[in-house]
């Protein structure tokens, strides 16, 4: 069965603990780093974390989707995603 993914007090209390830190800085160099990426990727750009990957955004045109409860065709508009590249060391350590 799968672990349950880390939660952010967990995240806090571990890079605290690699920083030798308190958790409330911890708490505020993440939540920088989150407002930092979220920034920059919103406006259209990109961040790359270093042996993690690049999260980025994508525009995707206009395009057909079906419903599927009903099966109807519709017109869905143009939007934007975003999108995470994982870097190669990451892909290799889980592999590892």
């Amino acid at each position: 069965m799968a672990q349950k993914p880390m939660t952010k007090s967990q995240l806090v209390t571990a890079i605290a603990e690699k920083m030798g830190t308190q958790k409330k800085e911890a708490t505020e160099a993440l939540d920088a780093i989150t407002q930092i990426i979220t920034d920059e990727v919103s406006q259209g750009g990109a961040v790359t974390l270093p042996g993690v990957g690049k999260i980025y955004c994508r525009e995707r045109p206009e395009r057909m989707v079906r419903n599927p409860a009903t099966g109807e065709q519709m017109k869905k508009d143009a939007d934007k995603v975003v999108k995470m590249t994982i870097a190669k060391a990451l892909k290799d350590s889980v592999n590892n």
